[in-house]
């Protein structure tokens, strides 16, 4: 397989390949991408700081691969990519379509996917100048089937795709294929307790329940910002995520390394905040003078706008509802502070219905260059998405909601 950089002009346009985030202007990306979507995931120096971290490289089985296209000298479109020989890391389980390969000699991998890495939430978007998407998305797309036929990779990916580029994708010969997720959704509530009228009234008089245990067992929180917090708040990040990966053993999902968050460069830090908890009564916390308590749990939480991603969470000590406060009640009740809009927690669990989160369909786009492995895809996608249709809506009517 090709490696290195790679460029190539057709129909007056310049296609570049590249195999490194350091390779491609920045500003030039970001102009794209921050109009592209409700989260910074697809930045510049968030998919940067992977790379330079340690998380994705060829040793950790993402290899980036990004390709660039170019008018006079500037990018207006980017698709940014991943060579990949394993799933692990992408929360999108086609692990059944990998044995259905193996089992009639079909090749799976390596395999070009489009996504934030490691990251469970619906962000991904082709990068183009606005106004320019029906014009600039097929001949990306173009491009990018023509590198997929000359290096032999038998499948193309994009995960967790924003909903305006389903139906683009589409067109372009992707089939989709949905998946379970979950959404908040902030009804312009006044304040937290607002939002527990929402609910029918065992379950309000629960949440009420569950976080007064927090103050019960001596513990406060609140959130920090990430340009705050000082870099030992970023170690004990570090120190939680690996702790919570350890405690869930073989399912757990430890693709970031420990210099992800302990090298956070400032310009990654400003999207991100922190829900920590502390012992009440903690004084020792002095925001930008570096001093700080000692948060015996934090959660870290991604913020664009009006858009809250929940990304990871640990503790070093054991406390009831620990858990639903940090990653669930207290961003809440700070997003209602700040008027943010919606609240992606990422995957888990079903406890979080019982909470207040929607569920709602997520997209992964698929295309099988091995015509025998397309045809098992499209004869059988219509049933798959319709299962997983009608276990969305069981979920969603099981939010305790009055009136649902």
């Amino acid at each position: 397989m090709a490696s290195g950089l790679r460029a190539q002009y057709l129909h007056g346009v310049e296609y570049r390949w590249h195999d490194s985030a350091t390779t491609i202007d920045a500003a030039q990306w970001n102009h794209l991408a921050e109009r592209a979507g409700p989260t910074p995931l697809l930045n510049h120096e968030w998919l940067h700081h992977l790379e330079r971290s340690g998380s994705t490289t060829a040793e950790t089985g993402w290899i980036p691969r990004h390709l660039t296209l170019h008018e006079e000298g500037r990018i207006v479109g980017a698709v940014p990519l991943y060579l990949r020989d394993n799933s692990w890391g992408e929360f999108v389980f086609d692990f059944a379509f990998a044995e259905v390969a193996d089992q009639i000699g079909a090749p799976y991998y390596p395999k070009l996917v489009g996504m934030s890495p490691a990251t469970p939430s619906t962000a991904y978007a082709i990068l183009v100048e606005p106004g320019r998407e029906d014009e600039l998305c097929p001949l990306l797309m173009g491009e990018i089937h023509r590198y997929c036929h000359d290096e032999a990779i038998p499948v193309l990916q994009f995960n967790y795709v924003l909903p305006a580029w389903r139906k683009r994708l589409e067109e372009q010969g992707l089939v989709p294929w949905e998946h379970h997720g979950y959404q908040w959704f902030n009804e312009e509530y006044r304040s937290f307790e607002d939002y527990l009228g929402r609910f029918r009234k065992g379950q309000r008089r629960n949440i009420r329940r569950e976080r007064a245990s927090i103050p019960a067992q001596g513990l406060s929180t609140r959130i920090i910002s990430g340009l705050d917090a000082p870099d030992s708040l970023f170690q004990r990040m570090a120190r939680y995520y690996g702790k919570t990966n350890e405690q869930f053993g073989p399912w757990a999902a430890r693709f970031l390394t420990d210099r992800f968050f302990t090298t956070m460069p400032r310009e990654v830090r400003r999207h991100l905040w922190f829900a920590a908890a502390f012992p009440a009564g903690e004084t020792r916390w002095a925001g930008e003078t570096g001093s700080i308590g000692d948060p015996p749990a934090l959660a870290m939480l991604v913020r664009k706008g009006d858009h809250l991603l929940g990304r990871y969470w640990g503790t070093r000590i054991q406390a009831n509802n620990l858990h639903f406060e940090l990653c669930y009640y207290t961003p809440m009740e700070w997003a209602i502070r700040e008027g943010i809009r919606t609240f992606d927690p990422g995957m888990g669990s079903e406890h979080k219905v019982r909470r207040g989160f929607r569920s709602l369909p997520v997209t992964s786009m698929h295309r099988f260059f091995d015509p025998r492995m397309e045809a098992i895809l499209r004869a059988n996608i219509g049933r798959i998405n319709a299962m997983e249709r009608r276990r969305i809506a069981l979920l969603d009517a099981a939010v305790p909601y009055k009136g649902v």
